[in-house]
């Protein structure tokens, strides 16, 4: 059987200084309903959330990911969340973690129309066997996103830069990746600059330089993402943020898709154009991931 476990949390003001949240956490029957017809998480995906990677019951890049949630609420007009709360949930739910590699789920949802808000729990399930993807990789499509590089300035109402319940858009990038016969999509602007993919960031190397493409641009910035940065730069790479083109990805030396629980898969094709793979310094940068931290 699965090893799952929930926690209802019961969201504080963020300005709520206590020393001890337990009492507003509350585990609850994974198998046994838990959420009002009326909430709008499931009616609108109207909320945020985040993915922990946890190994061996250690959650990784927690800093990273509450100080994301917070950003991700604040571009969707919901209560700050208490920050201290939620690491204390994190911790909370990592002792349920199984042995190996799981993951926490994060979700702060409106709440209840017209009743109680915002709700929130936080889950802990045993993580995908992702060692193959890490090992031989993924074959990637390039899909259009629909607007130009300016629109999330242009239109913060898009809500870019956020981890919101709404992927349904990043599900159907995914399955028609998969029907073009690939693995993975990456979003591409209307004038020709690459994002992201679906559920992760993108990082290539050109000329023995490191780049992702910035967030100013109206994506998500990725906690793996930023960790993978941390350890290239402690080995002396030059790791940057960058306007990157398609012709970039491209033209790349070597390209990988980084996200929490899947961690660093090399991309070897682009719109079935081989890609230059690394084999070993993907093997040291996913025991880097792997690491506590």
């Amino acid at each position: 059987m699965v090893q799952r476990f929930a926690l209802l949390i019961t969201p504080v003001a963020a300005d709520d200084t206590r020393s001890d949240y337990s009492d507003t956490f509350r585990a609850i029957d994974v198998t046994a309903p838990a959420l009002s017809v009326g909430e709008l998480s499931t009616q609108r995906g109207d909320g945020v959330f985040e993915s922990i990677g946890v190994i061996d019951g250690h959650p990784n890049e927690v800093e990273a990911h509450v100080q994301r949630l917070a950003h991700s609420a604040a571009l969707c007009d919901l209560p700050a969340p208490n920050l201290p709360q939620w690491r204390e949930a994190i911790a909370a739910a990592a002792t349920h973690a199984p042995a190996g590699e799981a993951v926490i789920k994060l979700i702060l949802s409106r709440g209840v129309e017209h009743g109680p808000a915002p709700t929130a729990w936080a889950t802990v399930s045993p993580a995908a066997d992702n060692s193959l993807v890490r090992e031989k990789g993924v074959r990637v499509v390039t899909l259009d996103r629909g607007y130009d590089l300016e629109a999330g300035e242009r239109a913060p109402w898009l809500l870019l830069g956020a981890k919101t319940l709404s992927y349904a858009v990043n599900m159907a990038a995914l399955r028609e990746a998969r029907r073009r016969g690939a693995d993975d999509a990456i979003f591409v602007t209307r004038d020709g600059f690459v994002l992201e993919a679906p559920t992760a960031s993108l990082v290539i190397r050109t000329n023995g330089r490191f780049l992702t493409p910035s967030p100013s641009g109206g994506i998500l910035h990725g906690t793996t993402q930023l960790s993978a940065y941390e350890f290239l730069t402690a080995r002396g790479h030059e790791a940057d943020y960058a306007t990157l083109r398609l012709e970039d990805l491209q033209s790349a030396d070597a390209a990988w898709l980084l996200s929490s629980i899947r961690l660093a898969a090399p991309i070897t094709a682009v719109d079935d154009v081989e890609v230059p793979t690394d084999a070993a310094l993907t093997r040291e940068l996913n025991a880097f991931l792997l690491s506590p931290r």
